[in-house]
C-alpha cells in the first residue's frame, strides 16, 4: 500500500471525501495590484497562489522577495501547479532568491497522486511531466499497467491528439481524475499560458457529460490542508483568478485578496 503520511498537510485523518460545502457567507474581498505585506499584516496565515502573483514564467515579481521576507513562517503556497513536485519547486524558488521550504507549499498535481495513492488506486493511467511520473512511482504507483484503475490529467506539454480518445476511454470505465481546471496562467506580460484545464476543455467538447474529480481550485481542499485547526477568518488568502482562487477562498471561509497586475509592457513596447 503506498505510504502518503509524510506528505505536507495529508494526515491519516484527514478525510477523504473530495469536495467540501460551500461557507454559507461571503468573507471579505480587497483588490490589490501589487503585493504588500501590509495589507495580509493581521493575518496569522497567508495563503498565496504561485503563477500570476509571485512568480511568472520562471520569473519573480519585483515585490515577491519583500512580501515572503514579511509573512515569513506565515506563508503556505496554495497552487494548481501540476507539473512539479513541492520539493523540486522549493529548489527553484531558492535560486530566485525566494525562500519558501516545501512543508508549506501544496500543489494540486502532487495533492492528486497523494489522495489517489491513499484510495489505493495502485494502477494509473498519468498524463504528466516527468517530474510527476516519478512522484507517482515514489509513491508505489503503477503508471504503466495495461489495465489502469484510474486516470490523472495534468498539465502535460507531451498530451496530444491521439491521447484524448484512450484517455476518453478510459474514464467511462474508471474515476478521471484532473489536477485543476484552469485554462491558462498568466505570463510576466500577461498572456495566457494553457493549463490543465484547456485539455479538460478538448475532453469535454467530444464528450459533454464528462464527469470527473479534482482537488485543485476552486474546491477548497488543498486551502483546508493549508490551514489545518486555524480559524479560516484568521488567514488571508492572495489570488489572481477570482473564478478559481476567489471560488475556494469564498467556500473555505477565508479573506481573499483578489491581485490583479498590471500587464508588463512587451519587449517591443518597452523599445518604443
Amino acid at each position: 500500500m503506498p505510504q502518503t503520511a509524510d506528505y505536507p498537510g495529508l494526515a491519516p485523518e484527514e478525510p477523504e471525501t473530495l469536495l467540501a460545502p460551500t461557507i454559507p457567507h461571503s468573507p471579505p474581498v480587497l483588490r490589490r495590484s501589487a503585493l504588500d505585506a501590509r495589507d495580509v499584516a493581521q493575518a496569522r496565515r497567508v495563503l498565496c497562489d504561485l503563477d500570476g502573483c509571485l512568480i511568472s514564467e520562471g520569473r519573480p515579481f519585483v515585490d515577491s522577495a519583500d512580501f515572503i521576507g514579511e509573512c515569513g513562517e506565515r506563508l503556505w503556497i496554495v497552487s494548481n501547479n501540476s507539473d512539479t513536485t513541492a520539493r523540486r519547486l522549493s529548489a527553484k524558488l531558492a535560486d530566485l532568491g525566494l525562500h519558501i521550504p516545501a512543508s508549506r507549499i501544496l500543489l494540486a498535481g502532487e495533492v492528486a497522486l497523494h489522495r489517489i495513492a491513499r484510495l489505493g488506486l495502485t494502477r494509473l493511467r498519468l498524463h504528466a511531466s516527468p517530474a510527476l511520473v516519478g512522484a507517482a512511482c515514489d509513491l508505489g504507483l503503477d503508471t504503466r499497467h495495461p489495465a489502469p484503475q484510474a486516470a490523472l490529467l495534468c498539465r502535460d506539454p507531451d498530451f496530444g491528439i491521439d491521447d484524448i480518445g484512450p484517455l476518453l476511454s478510459l474514464a467511462g470505465e474508471a474515476p478521471l481524475w484532473v489536477a485543476n481546471e484552469d485554462l491558462s496562467h498568466p505570463d510576466h506580460s500577461g498572456q495566457p499560458v494553457a493549463e490543465t484545464g484547456a485539455l479538460l476543455a478538448a475532453l469535454r467538447a467530444i464528450r459533454p457529460d464528462l464527469k470527473w474529480q479534482s482537488p485543485g481550485k476552486p474546491d477548497p481542499l488543498m486551502l483546508r490542508l493549508a490551514l489545518g485547526d486555524l480559524d479560516p477568518a484568521q488567514a488571508i488568502f492572495v489570488g489572481d483568478n477570482p473564478a478559481t482562487d476567489g471560488r475556494a477562498a469564498s467556500a473555505a471561509g477565508l479573506p481573499f485578496l483578489h491581485l490583479k497586475r498590471p500587464a508588463a509592457p512587451t519587449e517591443k513596447e518597452a523599445g518604443q
